[in-house]
Parts: structure tokens; sequence; C-alpha cells
């Protein structure tokens, strides 16, 4: 698999698997927690190879920040793009989407996050498949 070496964390720790939302291995390590000065959550997000987030949309946006690996962001209705280490996705508010890895590459972003995620169903098999 490419960019294994993101399974041991990038320069924040891999943190825990996430249960919840993800199809695949995923993990969470919060880096930012405070309220103040940003209002909003910084999470580092690593993606095994295969992994995405289910579809969901942000009340206030999102910016992700690619760290390294390689990766899909696919927005409702559009076709998906391919993410690489340094790339920047700037999300707008209540806008489909979906994150995850490449089929065989680990993926890792920082996600900025200031309000709500609604969580929706997840990506179709079939649907990633063909990327």
């Amino acid at each position: 698999m490419k960019n294994e070496q993101l399974n041991k964390g990038t320069i924040f720790p891999l943190g825990n698997k996430v249960e919840k939302n993800f199809i695949g291995d995923a993990y969470l390590q919060m880096v930012f927690t405070d309220e103040q000065p940003l209002n909003a959550g910084i999470g580092s997000v690593t993606f095994a190879p295969g992994a995405r987030n289910n579809w969901h949309s942000h009340k206030v946006g999102q910016v992700l920040l690619i760290t390294g690996g390689e990766g899909w962001y696919q927005e409702e209705g559009k076709p998906a793009q391919s993410l690489k280490a340094g790339g920047v996705v700037n999300i707008p508010a209540n806008v489909k989407h979906w994150h995850g890895a490449t089929k065989d590459s680990w993926f890792a972003h920082l996600a900025m996050t200031p309000g709500e995620t609604d969580w929706l169903e997840p990506v179709d098999d079939e649907a990633y498949g063909n990327l």
C-alpha cells in the first residue's frame, strides 16, 4: 500500500479509531478544541486505504488541509477530486460531500470544523469502487 508510514500518525498521533459515520478504518486525534479564538475544532483524521466517511454537511462549512497520502473529496452531483499532501479544500456551508482515502493509499488531513455536522448515508460501494 502507498503511504503506509501514515498508519503511525503524521506530526500528530494516529488517535482513536472512529466507529460511527465511517466505512473502513479511520482514526481521529483532536488537535484543537478550545472555543477561543477560532470557534472551531481541529482534528487530524487518518484513513486506511479504502476508508471514507459518510455523506455529510456542515452548518458553517469546513476546511481540509491535506497532510499526507492520497484521497478523494466529492460534493453531491459533482465528480470526485483527487487530493494529495499540500492541498486545501474549502467546503461551503450546507454542501453535501464526503472525503476519504483512495483504494490503495493511506490518507491524512486536518479538518477545521466550526459548528455542527449533519451525518447522512454511507457512500455507495459501487460508486466509490469506480473512482
